[in-house]
């Protein structure tokens, strides 16, 4: 059976990574996004095992002692982690897994795990991060120069990855991401194991032809 390849999306707040991860989803087939557990309480329009795994705090720590996390990390009160089991059965069963996490998870999880395939995307510049961050309208401009230094932070580490993509314009920046996806899919031991019987077929002599 084919195996999944393991791919770590990391951005600043900002840069659009969810919505080009959403796009590329839409766009190939046998790809899913990993979905975190989190001791933070559940928000208006979100369900349970679809944009976290909600569980509490005691959970969450029984978690941490069975290993049953790639990764994990507290954000102020609360509690993030990537499911090892869950990732580990997608794979198996030949789907590619993305995690969105941030440079700290990814360096958590190329630790433990051989073949993962790592993108960082970066805004254009930082008066556009900026721009971004400002239009969503909900943040005072304190917060807003907190999210800026944090981002900055984050962008500092972009040369830890296999790739980065500008999202500058988000078509281009999705056709690299795309493209780097496909691009990994057709690498030789990748097409040994999924088109295995394929290139057998093809390069099994034919009975009577030398």
């Amino acid at each position: 059976m084919s195996h999944g390849t393991l791919y770590i999306v990391s951005a600043p707040s900002g840069a659009g990574k969810t919505s080009l991860v959403r796009a590329l989803l839409e766009r190939l087939d046998d790809i899913q996004v990993s979905v975190s557990h989190t001791t933070r309480a559940m928000r208006s329009g979100e369900a349970d095992g679809i944009n976290y795994h909600f569980v509490d705090e005691a959970t969450f720590k029984r978690m941490i002692e069975r290993g049953d996390f790639f990764e994990h990390a507290q954000v102020f009160d609360n509690h993030y982690g990537t499911s090892r089991p869950a990732v580990q059965a997608l794979l198996a069963a030949g789907t590619d897994v993305i995690l969105e996490i941030d440079w700290q998870g990814a360096r958590q999880v190329r630790e433990q795990m051989s073949g993962v395939v790592s993108v960082f995307i970066l805004p254009p510049s930082r008066e556009a991060l900026r721009e971004r961050l400002s239009s969503r309208g909900t943040d005072d401009a304190s917060v807003i120069d907190r999210r800026m230094r944090d981002a900055i932070s984050e962008m500092s580490h972009f040369d830890e990855y296999d790739y980065v993509v500008v999202n500058d314009d988000f078509e281009e920046a999705l056709a690299q991401l795309t493209g780097l996806v496909i691009a990994e899919r057709s690498r030789l031991e990748r097409v040994r194991e999924r088109q295995g019987p394929l290139i057998q077929a093809l390069l099994s002599r034919i009975e009577g032809v030398e």
